[in-house]
């Protein structure tokens, strides 16, 4: 093989070796989440359904391991975090694991953020994350 040719395949190849050390699967370019509803500065009353929409990607349930897949995650009043770890579990970070596209959340009266994050197959956020704008609301 000819030397230019060897340092291209391994230029190459480094990106995906990267990727395969940092525990995270690799989304495709250009994916996207965002909330469809309700809107940013929508007041709401409880329980409030929340749409979720995506493009680039599939939603498959937590343990697919379909490419380019993966299930939401909803942060309420919480920042990302960490991207290197499974998205915890509890009342502010909300698994819908079964390939969930809409929920219906109960919420206290006052202002709320709402953000998605995508999760693979192990709830750990794709590289790079596939995450939503933050949308504000008030629950009346």
């Amino acid at each position: 093989m000819k030397p230019a040719f060897v340092a291209a395949l391994i230029a190459l190849t480094l990106p995906i070796a990267a990727l395969a050390d940092s525990g995270r699967t690799p989304s495709p370019p250009g994916a996207k989440v965002f909330i469809i509803e309700p809107k940013d500065g929508a007041t709401v009353s409880s329980p409030v359904t929340i749409k979720f929409g995506v493009e680039g990607m599939e939603i498959a349930p937590a343990g697919s391991d379909k490419a380019n897949s993966g299930h939401h995650h909803l942060l309420i009043d919480a920042s990302l975090p960490d991207l290197n770890e499974a998205i915890p579990k509890d009342e502010t970070h909300i698994h819908y694991g079964k390939g969930q596209t809409e929920a219906s959340v109960e919420l206290k009266p006052g202002k709320h953020t709402l953000q998605l994050l995508l999760g693979d197959k192990n709830h750990i956020p794709h590289d790079p994350p596939v995450k939503s704008d933050v949308v504000t609301i008030t629950v009346k």
